[in-house]
């Protein structure tokens, strides 16, 4: 879920302040499995190809973007660095309602760009019941046929995020809010079909500031919140194992059991909220990079692809 309320794991205001709470070799050497997200919605922000070259100086294999950005996508030429790209909501029902809109789009901002290492096309982010939800599947398909006809094996997904989900407690008994299943059925079942992962957008720091857990737990710290899951004895010692393993129980209810799952946001605020300050984001970010090499209890073993959001404090969010 995007932190509008709050200001996100980001710089201050144009450096990279991400890179302030990281040790400086975790990237080198253990988060081959770890992006960062790049939004764009800021004045603030540093040129496009500056971005890409923090990306290649401190080695982060990995980049989501939350549309199409020119400058961006040309200083991805040859950068090996892999790649989610949005379509963004507001073209969701364009590109449904248009197979040569679909077309269009992948052209002038896929297929152009031959020599950028395309990993998945994200159509939609935390599409939400209604107009957007009712066009979703369509916009998948027709940005899926589009690619296909281009000559283009890139996965198409949607990211959804944890407000999708009910009954999370204990992980084995999640499954999707009904309203949400109703457009996310086909989605899911075309994912399955295409072999392609589902990206879901994971924050505990919601659930802490809700005062459903506690501060430990949601930091990957020891706490008193450490449990057994009744149905299947995994342990948890943190919230984001569970959140993550309650979405693939989710996903098994619902036909979806061999997909894998892509944490496409993951964070935590510095300033303006409850809890909220870089020690904890500090925390936050260090330890869930070193958590995800190891999966979830339910993937044990399993390295969990995982974005920080985000690269920079953007002033207009």
């Amino acid at each position: 879920m995007k932190m509008s309320m709050v200001r996100m794991l980001a710089s201050s205001p144009m450096l990279m302040f991400l890179l302030s709470l990281l040790m400086a070799s975790f990237f080198h050497t253990t988060a081959g499995q770890i992006g960062v997200c790049f939004g764009q919605s800021g004045n603030n922000l540093p040129k496009p190809s500056e971005v890409v070259a923090m990306y290649k100086q401190y080695n982060i294999q990995r980049m989501r973007m939350y549309g199409p950005n020119t400058e961006a996508l040309e200083a991805l030429r040859g950068s090996n660095i892999e790649f989610i790209l949005d379509v963004p909501n507001g073209d969701l029902k364009r590109l449904a309602d248009s197979q040569t809109e679909a077309n269009t789009w992948v052209r002038d901002n896929v297929q152009k760009y031959n020599d950028v290492k395309f990993k998945y096309i994200s159509v939609g982010n935390e599409v939400k019941p209604g107009e957007e939800g009712a066009v979703l599947f369509q916009a998948m398909q027709n940005i899926d046929r589009a690619l296909s006809e281009a000559g283009l094996s890139i996965a198409v997904s949607t990211t959804t995020y944890m407000g999708a989900f009910t009954e999370t407690y204990p992980p084995s008994n999640g499954r999707f809010n009904a309203t949400y299943l109703n457009f996310l059925q086909p989605v899911i079942d075309f994912l399955v079909s295409k072999r392609s992962p589902l990206l879901v957008n994971i924050y505990t720091y919601f659930a802490y500031k809700n005062r459903d857990v506690s501060l430990e737990f949601a930091l990957f710290k020891q706490s008193k919140d450490e449990f057994n899951d009744p149905n299947n004895q995994f342990h948890y010692q943190n919230l984001f194992d569970a959140n993550l393993d309650s979405v693939y129980a989710a996903l098994e209810k619902s036909g979806g059991g061999s997909l894998e799952v892509v944490v496409s946001e993951s964070g935590w605020p510095t300033q303006e909220g409850d809890g909220a300050s870089v020690e904890n984001a500090r925390t936050y970010v260090n330890n869930l990079i070193q958590h995800v090499r190891n999966g979830s209890p339910k993937r044990q073993g399993k390295a969990v692809v995982t974005y920080i959001f985000a690269m920079f404090d953007e002033d207009k969010k």
